[in-house]
C-alpha cells in the first residue's frame, strides 16, 4: 500500500525532486535503521523517538524504519477482545512523527526502496542541524 501524499510536518518544506528521485531509485543508503516488528504500539513509539534522537546526534539524514506492511483495517481501533490489527504500527507512523519531540527536525516520510524493505519500511528524512 502506498503512503499518503507527503504532508508538511510543522511547516517544513518537502524534499526537492532530486532527493525524491534518488530515494525512489534506491540510490540513498540509510544512515541508521530500526525494526519495530513485535513491539506494542507504546513501545514502538518510544523506540522510534529514541532512534530519531540517536540519528540526530550522529548527524544522520536518513533513518530507515521497518514497521511491516500496512494492512486493511489497520487504522481502526480494535474492539476490546480483538487482537491488534496487523499493520497498526505502520498506520501510526505519520501521527507519531507529527507529535514527536523531534518533529521540527523531521523533513519527510517516504516509502522505502525494495532493497530496503519496500512496502514494509519507510524512510524518515531528517534535517541537518545548522551547525553541520
Amino acid at each position: 500500500a502506498a503512503l499518503p501524499p507527503p504532508r508538511r510536518i510543522h511547516g517544513q518544506a518537502t524534499l526537492d525532486s532530486h532527493w525524491d528521485r534518488r530515494l525512489r531509485k534506491g540510490h540513498v543508503r540509510p544512515d541508521l535503521s530500526i525494526d519495530l516488528h513485535g513491539h506494542s504500539l507504546a513501545s514502538a513509539q518510544a523506540l522510534l523517538d529514541d532512534a530519531i534522537g540517536r540519528a540526530l546526534l550522529r548527524g544522520a539524514r536518513v533513518l530507515l524504519v521497518v514497521a511491516g506492511r500496512l494492512r486493511p483495517g489497520a487504522d481502526r481501533l480494535p474492539q476490546p477482545h480483538e487482537p491488534r490489527p496487523r499493520g497498526a504500527i505502520r498506520a501510526s507512523l505519520a501521527d507519531w512523527l507529527a507529535v514527536s519531540p523531534h518533529a521540527d527536525r523531521i523533513v519527510a516520510l517516504r516509502p522505502a526502496h525494495i532493497s530496503h524493505g519496500g512496502a514494509g519500511a519507510v524512510y524518515v528524512i531528517l534535517r541537518r542541524s545548522r551547525e553541520d
